[in-house]
């Protein structure tokens, strides 16, 4: 069916009865876009189809390819368009918005680049409802504009050798990363841009894979320098961490401000703020718990106070990518 896939799409759009079929190509295309996309077929999708595709999260592609793909499609719908939108008619766009009415709000439009924004988007803007494109485009002129609430996240492109990691992926780690480098940090629509991967995150302890003693944690983590930790609530979505940028060692914690303390019966832990340990004084019994405090040494709380179950954890040392 992978060899002939342009057939098997064919053939499984042509019937509802064939669910399985059409999963198996949508889930094809998704991790092969190109196979679809770059096909003489492409224009020839039914809308259908092509809305599917364009709705997951999973497909790995440039959201300005997927814009362009989209594009072409509508071209394709309507044979007698030029492909220049300079020369188009306020009718021609009218014409155009209704042949691409369901697809325009699964293209995330807020993750191109200002210059993808530019070149790509703006000469289509009368596609668009008016304070739909507003929102857009003050997305790229005000940094502390605020995001609406339907504003869709990036995809959750794959790339190998950036990060092996059970609990976050990639725009997670571009979000990190940003925090990191104080890269556009005072921009409210950073986290939906395009991905921002300067390190490679290698991969120091996992408790599902390594052991959740302290002692596992010491022998695995400390003397090692500029890394961040990730730890996965249980029963829960919800994701926190720190970032240190020195060693974990036995310190006064009075030389970083209290921002991290080292203890050989605890695991990483970033002053009061944010802590993971056990009960029992020893190094060889599993973390019960972490723990959050408020306003202790950071300037700003992580969440509200309290003590929560830990499902995982893994810490990364941070590389700077040659």
């Amino acid at each position: 069916m992978k060899e002939n896939f342009e057939f098997t799409q064919r053939i499984s759009s042509q019937s509802n009865n064939l669910v399985e079929l059409q999963k198996f190509c949508a889930d094809f295309v998704a991790k092969s876009p190109e196979r679809i996309f770059k096909s003489p077929h492409f224009t020839s999708l039914s809308e259908e189809f092509l809305v599917s595709l364009i709705k997951r999260d999973d497909i790995q592609m440039k959201e300005v390819e997927i814009w362009e793909h989209v594009l072409k499609w509508g071209l394709a719908q309507n044979p007698s368009f030029v492909a220049d939108p300079n020369v188009w008619l306020d009718n021609d766009f009218k014409i155009m918005e209704n042949t691409l009415q369901h697809c325009l709000p699964f293209v995330r439009l807020f993750s191109l680049s200002s210059k993808e924004f530019s070149d790509k988007v703006r000469p289509y803007q009368k596609l668009f409802k008016r304070q739909s494109y507003e929102d857009l485009l003050s997305s790229y002129l005000d940094p502390y504009y605020e995001p609406g609430d339907s504003i869709s996240l990036p995809r959750n492109i794959e790339i190998d050798g950036i990060i092996d990691s059970k609990i976050v992926n990639l725009n997670i780690v571009s979000i990190i990363s940003r925090w990191i480098d104080k890269v556009d940090a005072n921009c409210n629509f950073s986290y939906l841009r395009e991905l921002y991967l300067p390190y490679k995150f290698q991969l120091l302890i996992r408790g599902s894979r390594d052991g959740f003693t302290p002692r596992n944690f010491h022998t695995l983590c400390d003397n090692k320098h500029n890394t961040v930790t990730f730890i996965k609530l249980k029963d829960s979505e919800e994701i926190l961490g720190g970032y240190n940028p020195i060693i974990w060692m036995k310190f006064d914690s009075w030389d970083t401000n209290g921002a991290l303390n080292y203890h050989n019966e605890h695991g990483p832990c970033f002053g009061k703020d944010l802590l993971i340990y056990t009960y029992e004084d020893s190094a060889d019994i599993d973390f019960d718990l972490t723990e959050v405090f408020t306003d202790e040494y950071y300037e700003k709380s992580i969440r509200e106070e309290g003590e929560f179950l830990m499902e995982d954890y893994e810490i990364f040392q941070i590389i700077k990518n040659k």
